[in-house]
């Protein structure tokens, strides 16, 4: 199959926000989920594939802006995204992402998306790939500390890929609970709303954070967490922004995407250098253990990588060509000598005094 969804002169293939809403929804969200488990599972597989690098953050006092670029050497993805928690109370989202997917061998861009949606997806189905192999056997519960916006895809992505039938939610903002528990409502989800962290983890075979402000907070306190627990720590994503105990840590075996970014942004950026962790990839190949017993505890320090955002994109470009639907942009300039740059502003002004005449 080319690498292109149409030749490159016809234009580049555009997923709006509206358009991407149409493709999962006529795919069904968990089965896009469950097969972009998959596909991720198989990206994890070819590790060694990758260019991979620590993703650029440009950091201000009220959030980052970051850069995500990796290659496999056939297809080179970058997702732009920031990170700002104050924007909830100027009404606008707290993280903005769109992403290029590009042909290595012509350079030429083969789609540009949308991917605050895809980002939504992708982490929740890496949460969700991760607790595969990590949560306890037979897990049924799944606690939510946080219930923004990455919240119902979590949910649905563990519903999917491991069978969890109960969902317990906490939030300091007590709406943003309620919204969570309306979204999930025509799921077939058992849903409860809990008063306090204390009191949403009891019970819980995996407990998900993905708190939003960026602090050095303590959500999860180490007497909270009892063994066999699945930790999911997916809302440490910059530097000094954390949610757990590093006591916690230290009893836990940790588990992480790419190792060198991690230890910038991650959970263990609260440990020394000589912290072990073992990277996700890892036990995929099975090169390390994941857990080892039900009594372990065990925690996923997931930061997001540029990997699973080139997986996503992928993804949706095959998904695409499926079903011969996009919009196309004139991106790149298309004259008829590739040399004569020029000539675009000749052929536009030639244009214009025709439309006058």
């Amino acid at each position: 199959m080319s690498h292109f969804i149409a030749q490159p002169k016809q234009g580049v293939p555009f997923v709006s926000v509206q358009a991407m809403a149409k493709l999962i929804n006529s795919l069904g969200i968990e089965n896009v989920l469950l097969e972009l488990t998959h596909k991720l599972e198989t990206d994890f597989a070819r590790w060694t594939e990758f260019d991979k690098s620590p993703r650029y953050a440009a950091h201000s006092p009220e959030g980052v802006i970051e850069l995500m670029p990796v290659s496999d050497g056939q297809m080179f993805s970058c997702k732009y995204v920031n990170g700002h928690p104050k924007n909830t109370f100027r009404e606008l989202q707290t993280v903005a992402a769109f992403g290029i997917l590009a042909d290595v061998d012509s350079g030429y861009p083969v789609m540009i998306s949308e991917m605050c949606l895809l980002t939504a997806l992708r982490t929740a189905a890496t949460s969700a790939l991760v607790a595969k192999y990590l949560a306890p056997k037979n897990s049924t519960t799944l606690t939510l500390i946080g219930n923004g916006a990455q919240s119902e895809f979590q949910a649905l992505a563990f519903k999917a890929v491991l069978g969890i039938t109960h969902i317990r939610l906490y939030d300091i903002d007590a709406n943003a609970s309620k919204k969570a528990f309306t979204n999930l409502s025509a799921y077939g989800l058992n849903v409860t709303i809990c008063n306090s962290v204390q009191e949403a983890v009891q019970g819980a075979h995996v407990i998900t954070t993905c708190t939003a402000d960026k602090t050095n907070a303590t959500i999860l306190t180490n007497e909270m967490i009892p063994q066999g627990v699945h930790i999911n720590a997916i809302g440490g994503d910059c530097p000094g922004k954390t949610e757990l105990d590093t006591k916690l840590l230290e009893r836990a075996n940790v588990f992480v995407e790419y190792e060198p970014q991690t230890r910038i942004e991650g959970e263990i950026q609260q440990m020394s250098e000589s912290f072990v962790v073992t990277e996700f990839h890892k036990v995929v190949n099975k090169q390390s253990l994941g857990r080892t017993s039900q009594d372990e505890l065990t925690i996923f320090d997931g930061v997001g990588f540029a990997s699973e955002d080139f997986t996503a994109l992928v993804f949706i470009r095959d998904q695409l060509i499926k079903s011969g639907e996009f919009t196309l942009l004139d991106l790149i300039t298309q004259q008829a000598d590739p040399r004569n740059l020029f000539s675009v502003l000749n052929t536009e002004q030639t244009s214009a005094q025709e439309h006058v005449a």
